[in-house]
């Protein structure tokens, strides 16, 4: 038969619940406010009956009841959306670090505005068409000096802000590769503890919506994959790669690569491997150090090479009010002191490479001349090499234009004496130098008889770079070559001091049969002034002025998509986080509602107690004999 003091017991099992009951209640209350908490509820279920089926029993109709008890405290908790949030994350993060960092290119530019390099540029163009007007007044040539002197302090400046930017990116993918590691670690921690807690039937509910929250900011930085089908081997993955395993993790590292201008490569440090991301802030990150960052400084670097290139060009070959010529407007700094470009690459002492920025051919060719030959042309590319073939129905120019738009890592044009002149131009592959040129090979005549560039066809006649002495490929005679210059000219760019020292150097007109230029001859300034309209910049392609504007225009295109693409990413991440709180966060008054209750509850388990008790007390100490 049933106790006497069963009721009591079953009493104090219902203060017991509704206790626990009030406790989560005021448990979720209190974290309310606690970014990744999920509410919890308490599930209650009746205690299993004082005679089961199949044992012996007195003859007692039906199941005595035994009250109730908390089966478990769960998290109100939907999976299906935290994978959607998990996965929605790498997006959010990608285009939030994206438009950070282009908004600050876009004030790098800092279009348009007087101080900025476009205007700095007009500035110095017009003291060139000035002084080709007036070429015997020292003034003219004063404000071509210091109208110089401003577009390179502009150079400078555009240069060490895109350096700084670059430079704060890498600063910033070591400091994330950390937090990688950081919350790989903790994740780890709390899978052992949740293993632990699960081992003994409790549930972990705090330390599940620990390792959640951890593992949605792990998803904001780099593109992941989570699964926790096995309780005891929680995974997260990246590309098909294990990052964590249970207890296990596999950390990233930063390694600086000498390849890379010593700038860090993110790696697996188990292996050493190079660890690549689709998506999240660290790939970002490296995208825009490795690609946009690159490609905006290299930008720079091609128009300031080719901009001091071509008015050295014309200043060399003019005279100026002092007679002198064959003085640089711009200072050139090579990269290699030899004057062949001979260069030990890999540091051991002996000349393995050689690197020449330019070379200009020995025969004067016509733009619209029919070159009567048949060949293909072999230019270093990104990936290699591209060949680019020529007709003998071909003219000059569409051989040269065919060359500019073949994407290979060479541009051509003609030069101011008409010769076909070949410039490297920067590289696209992590490893090869910017401004120097990696190969040349005719199988016909073109680049060797008819340009006077190379000496023989095919194979054997080719020039290569990753060889010293590669010049002597070249066509000797009056074949120019230029060696490859200092790494970033837009960094180092400066006006030649003897050209400073003294105003009346700066070459205003030609000669004529190697005698000076009379007074009064603007022609050389009339010739650099020019270069502002003409197509000389990507090998006769389009203008410097084109050319820059298109560069500041591809730079705010792209953080017009950046932020587009955030502001979209942003919009979808806050629905889905409205919808999980709609679901899992804390609802004061629904919580107010369950504290009334357990509340009630509790107060009817006390007033069954008190009335049991008083039921006892009547039979013990009032039923006398």
């Amino acid at each position: 038969m049933q106790s006497t003091f069963a009721g009591i017991e079953i009493g104090k099992r219902s203060l017991v619940a509704h206790t626990q009951g009030l406790s989560t209640v005021g448990h979720n209350i209190s974290n309310a406010s606690n970014p990744g908490y999920s509410r919890q509820r308490v599930q209650l279920t009746p205690m299993s009956p004082l005679y089961m089926p199949g044992l012996s029993r007195e003859e007692t109709p039906g199941q005595v009841g035994q009250g109730v008890v908390v089966q478990r405290i769960e998290r109100v908790r939907d999976q299906i959306l935290e994978k959607r949030i998990v996965a929605q994350a790498n997006g959010t993060g990608y285009w939030e670090a994206m438009d950070r960092y282009l908004l600050m290119v876009e004030q790098v530019y800092n279009e348009p505005t007087e101080l900025s390099t476009r205007t700095l540029m007009d500035r110095f163009w017009d003291s060139w068409q000035e002084l080709s007007l007036h070429p015997e007044e020292t003034a003219s040539r004063l404000a071509v000096l210091e109208r110089g002197e401003a577009l390179v302090e502009g150079f400078h400046h555009e240069f060490a802000s895109l350096k700084e930017i670059r430079d704060m990116l890498e600063e910033e993918i070591q400091v994330t590769v950390t937090r990688v590691n950081a919350l790989l670690k903790e994740v780890a921690e709390v899978n052992e503890q949740i293993v632990k807690i699960e081992a003994m039937g409790d549930n972990p509910n705090d330390l599940l919506d620990r390792r959640d929250l951890l593992v949605q900011e792990l998803s904001g930085i780099i593109n992941i994959t989570v699964d926790g089908r096995d309780p005891d081997e929680f995974t997260i993955h990246t590309g098909g790669l294990h990052l964590l395993q249970g207890r296990n993790v596999h950390p990233l590292g930063a390694e600086p690569s000498p390849l890379n201008e010593g700038y860090s490569r993110v790696t697996w440090q188990d292996s050493g491997e190079t660890a690549y991301f689709a998506g999240g802030k660290l790939a970002a990150l490296v995208e825009l150090r490795d690609i946009d960052l690159k490609n905006e400084i290299q930008n720079l670097d091609m128009m300031v090479v080719n901009f001091m290139d071509l008015v050295n060009e014309i200043h060399t070959s003019a005279y100026g009010a002092n007679g002198k010529t064959g003085l640089e407007f711009f200072t050139e700094y090579p990269f290699v002191e030899n004057i062949t470009g001979n260069y030990d690459r890999n540091g051991d002492g002996e000349f393995d490479s050689t690197w020449l920025f330019r070379v200009n051919g020995t025969n004067t060719l016509h733009p619209e001349e029919q070159i009567g030959l048949a060949g293909v042309i072999t230019l270093a590319a990104p990936g290699g090499t591209l060949e680019v073939e020529y007709f003998p129905t071909d003219t000059v120019a569409d051989l040269v234009h065919r060359i500019n738009v073949s994407g290979a890592e060479v541009s051509a044009r003609l030069s101011r004496e008409g010769t076909l002149s070949l410039r490297a131009t920067p590289a696209a592959q992590e490893g090869n130098p910017d401004f120097v040129l990696r190969y040349l090979e005719d199988s016909g005549q073109f680049l060797t008889g008819y340009a006077g560039i190379l000496i023989n066809p095919g194979p054997e006649g080719a020039y290569r770079w990753d060889t010293a002495d590669a010049a002597v490929s070249l066509r000797g005679g009056g074949l120019e070559y230029a060696v490859a210059p200092l790494s970033h000219p837009a960094g180092w760019i400066e006006i030649n001091p003897a050209v400073k020292a003294d105003p009346l150097s700066v070459a205003a007109g030609f000669g004529i049969n190697g005698r000076p230029a009379e007074e009064g001859d603007g022609s050389a300034a009339l010739a650099v002034a020019a270069l502002r309209n003409n197509d000389v910049m990507a090998g006769g392609i389009t203008s410097f002025d084109n050319y820059f504007s298109e560069t500041v225009a591809n730079a705010g295109l792209k953080g017009e998509t950046a932020q587009r693409a955030y502001e979209t990413q942003n919009a979808i991440m806050q629905e889905l986080k409205s919808m999980r709180d709609s679901i899992s966060g804390v609802n004061v008054d629904e919580e107010f509602a369950q504290l009334i209750k357990y509340q009630h509850g509790y107060a009817a388990a006390a007033r069954f107690i008190t009335t049991f008790n008083t039921l006892l007390d009547t039979i013990i100490n009032r039923m006398g004999v």
